[in-house]
Protein backbone atom coordinates (compact mmCIF):
# COMPACT_ATOMS: atom_id res chain seq x y z
CA UNK A 1 0.00 0.00 0.00
CA UNK A 2 1.33 3.74 -1.16
CA UNK A 3 0.17 6.74 0.90
CA UNK A 4 1.74 10.41 0.57
CA UNK A 5 1.53 12.70 2.86
CA UNK A 6 1.50 16.07 1.44
CA UNK A 7 2.68 19.05 3.74
CA UNK A 8 2.01 22.79 3.04
CA UNK A 9 2.93 25.49 5.83
CA UNK A 10 4.54 25.89 8.80
CA UNK A 11 7.66 24.12 10.24
CA UNK A 12 4.95 22.75 12.71
CA UNK A 13 3.08 21.28 10.27
CA UNK A 14 5.70 19.81 8.75
CA UNK A 15 6.36 18.49 12.37
CA UNK A 16 2.94 16.77 12.59
CA UNK A 17 3.16 15.00 8.98
CA UNK A 18 6.08 13.49 10.09
CA UNK A 19 4.18 11.89 12.83
CA UNK A 20 1.71 10.69 10.61
CA UNK A 21 4.20 9.32 8.25
CA UNK A 22 5.96 7.50 11.35
CA UNK A 23 2.02 6.49 12.00
CA UNK A 24 1.36 4.86 8.40
CA UNK A 25 4.75 3.33 8.33
CA UNK A 26 4.02 1.30 11.57
CA UNK A 27 0.06 0.16 9.54
CA UNK A 28 2.16 -1.21 6.38
CA UNK A 29 2.23 1.53 4.22
CA UNK A 30 5.14 2.84 1.62
CA UNK A 31 5.03 6.24 2.45
CA UNK A 32 6.19 9.86 0.14
CA UNK A 33 6.07 13.23 1.00
CA UNK A 34 5.42 14.24 -2.80
CA UNK A 35 2.28 14.34 -4.80
CA UNK A 36 2.78 11.05 -6.83
CA UNK A 37 0.61 7.98 -7.58
CA UNK A 38 -0.74 6.19 -4.09
CA UNK A 39 -3.86 4.52 -2.58
CA UNK A 40 -4.25 7.33 -0.26
CA UNK A 41 -3.22 10.64 0.32
CA UNK A 42 -2.91 12.99 3.54
CA UNK A 43 -2.94 16.40 2.98
CA UNK A 44 -1.94 18.72 6.09
CA UNK A 45 -3.26 22.10 4.73
CA UNK A 46 -2.48 25.63 6.29
CA UNK A 47 -4.25 29.00 6.26
CA UNK A 48 -1.97 31.62 7.44
CA UNK A 49 -2.83 33.59 3.75
CA UNK A 50 -5.27 33.68 1.09
CA UNK A 51 -2.43 32.32 -1.19
CA UNK A 52 -1.89 29.51 1.48
CA UNK A 53 -5.45 28.24 1.46
CA UNK A 54 -5.68 28.44 -2.55
CA UNK A 55 -2.65 26.10 -2.20
CA UNK A 56 -3.86 23.74 0.16
CA UNK A 57 -7.51 23.24 -2.02
CA UNK A 58 -5.30 23.23 -5.51
CA UNK A 59 -2.91 20.22 -3.92
CA UNK A 60 -6.35 18.27 -3.39
CA UNK A 61 -7.26 18.80 -6.95
CA UNK A 62 -3.94 17.21 -7.85
CA UNK A 63 -3.83 14.26 -5.64
CA UNK A 64 -7.72 13.65 -7.58
CA UNK A 65 -5.76 13.83 -10.70
CA UNK A 66 -3.38 11.43 -9.81
CA UNK A 67 -5.72 8.82 -8.52
CA UNK A 68 -9.42 9.20 -8.82
CA UNK A 69 -9.90 6.00 -7.15
CA UNK A 70 -7.52 7.03 -3.98
CA UNK A 71 -8.98 7.69 -0.42
CA UNK A 72 -8.30 11.62 0.32
CA UNK A 73 -7.68 12.76 3.91
CA UNK A 74 -7.46 16.55 4.64
CA UNK A 75 -6.48 17.62 7.85
CA UNK A 76 -4.77 21.07 8.89
CA UNK A 77 -5.85 25.02 9.23
CA UNK A 78 -7.45 25.41 5.92
CA UNK A 79 -9.68 22.55 6.76
CA UNK A 80 -10.31 23.55 10.21
CA UNK A 81 -11.59 27.09 8.58
CA UNK A 82 -13.72 25.83 5.48
CA UNK A 83 -14.29 22.22 6.20
CA UNK A 84 -16.42 22.52 3.67
CA UNK A 85 -14.81 23.60 1.14
CA UNK A 86 -12.86 20.03 1.07
CA UNK A 87 -15.87 17.96 1.84
CA UNK A 88 -17.58 19.49 -1.25
CA UNK A 89 -14.96 17.98 -3.71
CA UNK A 90 -17.01 14.94 -3.53
CA UNK A 91 -16.90 10.96 -2.70
CA UNK A 92 -12.84 11.53 -3.40
CA UNK A 93 -12.12 13.03 -0.25
CA UNK A 94 -12.62 10.52 2.45
CA UNK A 95 -12.25 12.28 5.50
CA UNK A 96 -12.18 16.48 6.48
CA UNK A 97 -10.51 16.58 10.14
CA UNK A 98 -9.17 19.70 11.03
CA UNK A 99 -5.77 21.24 13.24
CA UNK A 100 -6.36 20.15 16.35
CA UNK A 101 -6.23 16.02 17.16
CA UNK A 102 -3.98 14.92 14.29
CA UNK A 103 -4.25 11.67 15.41
CA UNK A 104 -7.17 11.46 14.31
CA UNK A 105 -6.40 11.16 10.81
CA UNK A 106 -4.33 7.63 11.87
CA UNK A 107 -7.29 6.24 13.97
CA UNK A 108 -9.10 6.94 10.37
CA UNK A 109 -6.61 4.73 8.81
CA UNK A 110 -6.16 2.25 11.83
CA UNK A 111 -9.58 1.42 11.21
CA UNK A 112 -9.65 0.35 7.50
CA UNK A 113 -11.08 3.78 5.65
CA UNK A 114 -14.21 1.41 5.42
CA UNK A 115 -16.63 3.44 7.78
CA UNK A 116 -18.32 6.54 6.63
CA UNK A 117 -16.76 9.38 7.47
CA UNK A 118 -16.98 13.21 6.30
CA UNK A 119 -16.62 16.25 7.96
CA UNK A 120 -14.74 15.45 11.83
CA UNK A 121 -13.60 18.50 13.76
CA UNK A 122 -12.38 17.89 17.20
CA UNK A 123 -11.38 19.68 19.56
CA UNK A 124 -7.95 19.35 21.71
CA UNK A 125 -8.05 20.72 25.25
CA UNK A 126 -4.53 19.41 26.77
CA UNK A 127 -1.53 18.80 24.59
CA UNK A 128 -1.72 15.05 22.41
CA UNK A 129 1.22 13.14 22.09
CA UNK A 130 1.64 12.25 17.89
CA UNK A 131 4.28 9.18 17.14
CA UNK A 132 7.42 10.48 17.09
CA UNK A 133 8.40 11.45 13.76
CA UNK A 134 11.82 10.58 11.49
CA UNK A 135 14.66 12.00 12.71
CA UNK A 136 16.58 13.15 9.90
CA UNK A 137 20.71 12.74 10.12
CA UNK A 138 21.33 16.89 9.58
CA UNK A 139 18.60 18.74 11.59
CA UNK A 140 15.51 17.30 13.18
CA UNK A 141 12.77 18.99 14.74
CA UNK A 142 10.99 18.32 17.94
CA UNK A 143 7.54 20.04 18.93
CA UNK A 144 7.00 21.10 22.34
CA UNK A 145 3.96 23.22 22.10
CA UNK A 146 0.51 23.70 20.04
CA UNK A 147 -2.16 26.77 19.97
CA UNK A 148 -2.14 30.15 20.45
CA UNK A 149 -3.60 32.79 23.44
CA UNK A 150 -2.25 35.92 21.62
CA UNK A 151 -4.78 36.63 19.81
CA UNK A 152 -2.97 39.30 17.28
CA UNK A 153 -5.47 41.18 15.17
CA UNK A 154 -4.90 39.80 11.54
CA UNK A 155 -3.84 35.98 13.05
CA UNK A 156 -6.36 33.36 12.21
CA UNK A 157 -4.30 30.39 13.58
CA UNK A 158 -5.57 31.05 17.07
CA UNK A 159 -9.06 30.10 16.20
CA UNK A 160 -7.96 27.15 14.45
CA UNK A 161 -5.12 25.71 16.55
CA UNK A 162 -7.42 26.67 20.07
CA UNK A 163 -5.87 27.91 23.15
CA UNK A 164 -2.03 27.26 24.23
CA UNK A 165 -1.30 23.53 25.31
CA UNK A 166 2.35 22.31 26.03
CA UNK A 167 3.92 18.57 26.45
CA UNK A 168 4.85 16.93 29.46
CA UNK A 169 8.80 18.60 29.98
CA UNK A 170 10.37 14.82 30.67
CA UNK A 171 8.49 13.77 27.29
CA UNK A 172 9.87 16.78 25.06
CA UNK A 173 13.57 16.70 26.88
CA UNK A 174 13.49 13.15 26.25
CA UNK A 175 12.96 13.76 22.63
CA UNK A 176 15.58 16.46 22.54
CA UNK A 177 18.48 14.81 24.31
CA UNK A 178 17.73 11.30 22.02
CA UNK A 179 18.17 13.37 18.75
CA UNK A 180 20.92 11.78 16.51
CA UNK A 181 21.00 14.91 14.55
CA UNK A 182 23.48 17.57 14.41
CA UNK A 183 20.91 19.64 15.16
CA UNK A 184 17.73 19.91 16.85
CA UNK A 185 15.34 22.13 16.06
CA UNK A 186 12.51 23.20 19.18
CA UNK A 187 9.57 24.25 17.85
CA UNK A 188 5.62 24.96 18.35
CA UNK A 189 3.00 27.87 17.27
CA UNK A 190 4.07 29.68 20.36
CA UNK A 191 7.45 28.37 22.04
CA UNK A 192 7.50 31.17 24.28
CA UNK A 193 4.29 30.37 25.88
CA UNK A 194 5.65 26.58 26.68
CA UNK A 195 4.79 25.88 30.17
CA UNK A 196 3.47 22.25 31.15
CA UNK A 197 0.86 21.01 33.44
CA UNK A 198 3.10 21.26 36.47
CA UNK A 199 4.04 24.93 35.40
CA UNK A 200 7.49 24.72 33.99
CA UNK A 201 8.73 26.94 31.23
CA UNK A 202 11.23 27.09 27.87
CA UNK A 203 13.60 28.01 30.46
CA UNK A 204 13.28 25.11 32.78
CA UNK A 205 13.35 23.07 29.40
CA UNK A 206 16.20 24.21 28.40
CA UNK A 207 17.81 23.70 31.45
CA UNK A 208 16.65 19.94 31.42
CA UNK A 209 18.58 19.58 28.11
CA UNK A 210 21.93 22.12 28.34
CA UNK A 211 24.20 18.59 27.85
CA UNK A 212 22.71 17.44 25.20
CA UNK A 213 24.81 16.39 21.89
CA UNK A 214 22.84 17.96 18.98
CA UNK A 215 23.07 21.55 18.40
CA UNK A 216 20.05 23.17 19.68
CA UNK A 217 18.16 25.79 17.79
CA UNK A 218 14.81 27.82 18.91
CA UNK A 219 12.05 28.41 16.85
CA UNK A 220 10.01 32.17 16.77
CA UNK A 221 10.30 33.58 19.96
CA UNK A 222 8.32 36.67 21.71
CA UNK A 223 9.48 40.12 23.21
CA UNK A 224 8.14 38.76 26.57
CA UNK A 225 10.46 35.71 26.78
CA UNK A 226 13.37 37.72 26.80
CA UNK A 227 14.64 37.74 30.44
CA UNK A 228 18.07 37.37 32.40
CA UNK A 229 16.60 34.52 33.34
CA UNK A 230 16.10 33.04 29.90
CA UNK A 231 19.09 34.33 28.98
CA UNK A 232 21.00 33.20 31.81
CA UNK A 233 19.46 29.58 31.22
CA UNK A 234 20.85 29.54 27.69
CA UNK A 235 24.39 30.06 28.23
CA UNK A 236 24.20 26.79 30.23
CA UNK A 237 23.52 24.84 26.77
CA UNK A 238 26.47 23.15 25.98
CA UNK A 239 25.45 23.32 21.88
CA UNK A 240 23.14 26.60 21.76
CA UNK A 241 22.34 28.09 18.40
CA UNK A 242 22.82 31.34 19.24
CA UNK A 243 19.96 32.60 16.35
CA UNK A 244 16.87 34.64 17.87
CA UNK A 245 14.27 34.61 15.39
CA UNK A 246 12.60 37.26 17.47
CA UNK A 247 9.07 38.54 16.01
CA UNK A 248 8.41 41.80 15.14
CA UNK A 249 5.47 42.69 12.95
CA UNK A 250 6.30 46.15 12.93
CA UNK A 251 8.37 49.17 13.80
CA UNK A 252 5.32 51.65 14.53
CA UNK A 253 3.82 51.38 18.23
CA UNK A 254 0.63 52.50 16.58
CA UNK A 255 1.09 49.94 14.22
CA UNK A 256 1.94 47.26 16.74
CA UNK A 257 -1.00 48.92 19.37
CA UNK A 258 -3.86 48.05 16.38
CA UNK A 259 -2.05 44.44 15.81
CA UNK A 260 -2.30 43.43 19.60
CA UNK A 261 1.24 43.24 19.85
CA UNK A 262 1.80 44.21 23.36
CA UNK A 263 5.36 45.98 23.49
CA UNK A 264 6.73 48.83 22.36
CA UNK A 265 9.48 49.27 19.49
CA UNK A 266 11.83 50.71 22.34
CA UNK A 267 10.90 47.41 24.29
CA UNK A 268 12.06 45.48 21.60
CA UNK A 269 14.94 47.24 20.56
CA UNK A 270 15.87 46.60 24.89
CA UNK A 271 15.39 43.00 24.13
CA UNK A 272 17.68 43.19 20.78
CA UNK A 273 20.52 44.69 23.21
CA UNK A 274 20.33 42.00 26.30
CA UNK A 275 20.98 39.17 23.30
CA UNK A 276 23.78 40.82 21.87
CA UNK A 277 25.25 41.41 25.11
CA UNK A 278 24.97 37.96 26.39
CA UNK A 279 25.63 36.47 22.64
CA UNK A 280 27.64 39.20 21.15
CA UNK A 281 27.88 36.77 17.54
CA UNK A 282 23.90 36.04 17.67
CA UNK A 283 21.99 36.81 14.76
CA UNK A 284 18.72 38.58 15.80
CA UNK A 285 15.90 37.72 12.91
CA UNK A 286 12.52 38.71 12.25
CA UNK A 287 9.09 38.83 10.71
CA UNK A 288 7.63 41.94 9.50
CA UNK A 289 3.79 42.60 8.09
CA UNK A 290 3.97 45.52 5.52
CA UNK A 291 0.82 47.13 4.66
CA UNK A 292 -1.58 46.32 7.54
CA UNK A 293 -4.01 48.80 7.21
CA UNK A 294 -3.27 51.53 10.07
CA UNK A 295 0.15 51.23 8.26
CA UNK A 296 0.90 54.82 7.27
CA UNK A 297 3.68 56.03 5.29
CA UNK A 298 5.73 57.55 8.53
CA UNK A 299 4.86 54.26 10.28
CA UNK A 300 6.34 52.13 7.35
CA UNK A 301 9.62 54.33 7.51
CA UNK A 302 9.37 53.26 11.10
CA UNK A 303 9.84 50.03 10.12
CA UNK A 304 13.12 50.49 8.05
CA UNK A 305 14.31 52.33 10.65
CA UNK A 306 14.39 49.55 13.50
CA UNK A 307 15.83 47.13 10.96
CA UNK A 308 19.28 48.88 11.19
CA UNK A 309 18.83 49.94 14.56
CA UNK A 310 18.18 46.01 15.76
CA UNK A 311 20.75 44.91 13.37
CA UNK A 312 18.92 42.34 11.98
CA UNK A 313 20.91 39.38 10.21
CA UNK A 314 17.82 38.82 7.78
CA UNK A 315 14.46 39.72 7.68
CA UNK A 316 11.14 38.21 6.39
CA UNK A 317 8.78 40.59 5.07
CA UNK A 318 5.46 40.25 4.09
CA UNK A 319 1.93 41.76 2.98
CA UNK A 320 -0.43 42.20 5.32
CA UNK A 321 -3.14 39.33 4.12
CA UNK A 322 -6.72 39.65 5.56
CA UNK A 323 -8.45 36.81 7.13
CA UNK A 324 -12.19 36.50 7.50
CA UNK A 325 -12.96 36.13 11.16
CA UNK A 326 -9.82 37.87 12.71
CA UNK A 327 -10.67 41.55 14.80
CA UNK A 328 -8.56 43.32 11.86
CA UNK A 329 -10.85 41.79 8.98
CA UNK A 330 -13.88 43.06 10.85
CA UNK A 331 -12.51 46.20 11.66
CA UNK A 332 -9.70 48.15 9.12
CA UNK A 333 -9.94 48.48 4.97
CA UNK A 334 -7.41 46.87 3.15
CA UNK A 335 -4.28 49.20 1.72
CA UNK A 336 -4.44 49.27 -2.13
CA UNK A 337 -2.50 45.58 -3.42
CA UNK A 338 0.70 48.02 -5.45
CA UNK A 339 1.09 50.23 -2.46
CA UNK A 340 1.92 47.02 -0.57
CA UNK A 341 3.98 45.48 -2.98
CA UNK A 342 6.08 48.48 -3.02
CA UNK A 343 6.94 48.91 0.58
CA UNK A 344 7.55 45.14 0.60
CA UNK A 345 10.56 45.74 -2.13
CA UNK A 346 11.75 48.59 -0.07
CA UNK A 347 11.97 47.04 3.31
CA UNK A 348 13.52 43.69 1.61
CA UNK A 349 15.89 46.13 -0.18
CA UNK A 350 16.74 47.41 3.49
CA UNK A 351 16.95 43.90 5.09
CA UNK A 352 19.32 42.90 2.48
CA UNK A 353 22.04 45.58 2.93
CA UNK A 354 21.61 44.46 6.42
CA UNK A 355 22.12 40.89 5.96
CA UNK A 356 25.15 42.10 4.24
CA UNK A 357 26.86 43.69 6.55
CA UNK A 358 26.01 40.84 9.57
CA UNK A 359 27.89 38.62 7.00
CA UNK A 360 30.93 40.79 6.33
CA UNK A 361 31.42 40.80 10.51
CA UNK A 362 32.65 37.54 10.10
CA UNK A 363 35.40 37.56 7.48
CA UNK A 364 38.44 36.05 8.59
CA UNK A 365 36.24 34.42 11.67
CA UNK A 366 35.32 31.24 12.65
CA UNK A 367 32.63 29.53 12.83
CA UNK A 368 31.09 26.00 13.35
CA UNK A 369 29.30 24.40 10.03
CA UNK A 370 26.48 21.86 9.73
CA UNK A 371 26.76 20.59 6.42
CA UNK A 372 23.70 19.49 4.60
CA UNK A 373 23.67 19.19 0.78
CA UNK A 374 26.30 19.46 -1.55
CA UNK A 375 25.14 21.31 -5.37
CA UNK A 376 27.22 21.51 -8.08
CA UNK A 377 30.28 21.54 -6.32
CA UNK A 378 29.59 22.85 -3.12
CA UNK A 379 28.90 21.37 0.26
CA UNK A 380 25.96 23.98 1.70
CA UNK A 381 25.16 24.22 5.33
CA UNK A 382 24.33 26.74 8.18
CA UNK A 383 26.52 27.96 11.42
CA UNK A 384 25.62 27.98 14.40
CA UNK A 385 23.67 31.68 13.66
CA UNK A 386 22.12 30.60 10.73
CA UNK A 387 24.95 32.16 8.13
CA UNK A 388 24.28 30.19 4.88
CA UNK A 389 27.91 28.59 4.58
CA UNK A 390 29.26 27.31 1.32
CA UNK A 391 32.47 25.01 1.20
CA UNK A 392 33.94 23.81 -2.03
CA UNK A 393 34.09 20.25 -2.69
CA UNK A 394 32.21 17.14 -0.32
CA UNK A 395 32.21 17.11 3.13
CA UNK A 396 31.55 14.22 5.74
CA UNK A 397 28.12 15.30 7.44
CA UNK A 398 29.39 16.50 10.56
CA UNK A 399 30.08 19.61 12.65
CA UNK A 400 33.43 21.19 11.07
CA UNK A 401 34.97 24.25 12.10
CA UNK A 402 35.42 26.47 9.23
CA UNK A 403 36.54 29.80 8.46
CA UNK A 404 34.57 32.59 6.30
CA UNK A 405 36.54 33.92 3.58
CA UNK A 406 34.15 35.99 1.64
CA UNK A 407 30.28 36.96 0.73
CA UNK A 408 29.17 34.16 -1.97
CA UNK A 409 25.83 33.43 -2.85
CA UNK A 410 23.51 34.12 -0.40
CA UNK A 411 25.81 33.71 2.15
CA UNK A 412 29.75 32.91 2.77
CA UNK A 413 32.53 30.93 1.60
CA UNK A 414 34.18 29.05 4.10
CA UNK A 415 37.56 27.11 4.43
CA UNK A 416 37.58 24.28 6.72
CA UNK A 417 39.69 24.48 9.46
CA UNK A 418 41.84 21.72 10.25
CA UNK A 419 41.27 19.55 13.31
Amino acid sequence: MKAVVYTLGCKVNDVESGSIIRGLEGLGYEVSREIEPADLYIINTCAVTAEAERKSRQTVGKAIKCNADAKIIVCGCASEKSPTDFAQKGATVYAVTGAQRKNKVLEIVSAGLKSEYGICLEEEKTYEEMPLPECLKTRNFVKIQDGCNRFCSYCVIPYLRGRSRSRLLENAAAEILQSTAQETVVTGIDVSEYKDEMGRDLTDLMLAVKDADTRIRLGSLEVSLITPRFLDALKQVKNFAPQFHLSLQSGSDKVLRSMNRHYTRAEYLEKCRMIYENFPKAAITTDIIVGFPTETEEDFVASLRIVEEAGFAQIHAFPYSPREGTNAYKKYKELPSALKKERVERLLAKGAEEKKRYLESFIGQGLEMVPENCIDGYTEGYSENYIRLYVEGEMEKRPTQVRVERLFKDGVLVTVVKQ
